[in-house]
């Protein structure tokens, strides 16, 4: 079952990449949404491969229940890329390096968290100071999501300020997807010990 949650990991990790060529004017976005959504789907179906396992499953190096929530949760932070890059080629935004930074805070806790889901097996002390370096990209989101959209607001309001906002959110609630990926083994990581 942790293989399968690498697997759903390396789907969002491919999700990052893409969402970082989109914001750097690197991928075309009609194309980059069609990409989204296949990564998005190839996610879907490593999730419900995981939850047909759970179901069978006698035995698992952590609760079923935590094994649930966890990739419930890493495929949320897939959902939501996918949904950034829809919404970019939506709105028919320019390329905005200024998404760039909190991409790649994201593309980091997404791979803290794949380090962190490779130590559920080795003990609780590893998986609790990997979930909390998950966290702690996952705060740096929400820490550049706050500077940007001060950045944003301190011009005049247009219609590509209120896009760029909306954009920004939707990288705020990644960057909040990931932090309860981060608790669930944070949480799963207390279990074990007690």
């Amino acid at each position: 079952m942790i293989a399968i949650l690498e697997r759903q990991l390396e789907e969002t990790a491919k999700a990052c990449k893409l969402a970082r060529a989109i914001a750097e004017g690197c991928s075309v976005p009609g194309d980059a949404r069609e990409k989204a959504a296949e990564i998005e789907h190839g996610g879907d179906v490593l999730r419900g491969e995981l939850v047909a396992r759970l179901q069978g499953a006698l035995d698992s190096p952590l609760s079923r229940e935590d094994l649930f929530r966890l990739s419930r949760s890493i495929d949320d932070v897939l959902d939501n890329l996918r949904d950034f890059v829809r919404e970019w080629d939506l709105y028919e935004v320019a390329c905005a390096t200024s998404f760039v930074g909190i991409v790649d805070a994201i593309a980091a806790g997404v791979d803290d968290l794949r380090l962190a889901v490779r130590t559920i097996a080795d003990g609780a002390d590893d998986m609790s100071q990997s979930a909390l370096a998950a966290k702690k990209s996952a705060n740096e989101v929400r820490r550049l999501y706050d500077g940007e959209v001060a950045r944003l607001f301190s011009g005049e309001l247009t219609m590509e300020v209120l896009k760029s906002r909306e954009l920004l959110r939707r990288l705020d609630v990644v960057g909040l997807r990931l932090n309860e990926a981060a608790d669930v083994l944070a949480d799963a990581a207390v279990k074990r010990r007690g």
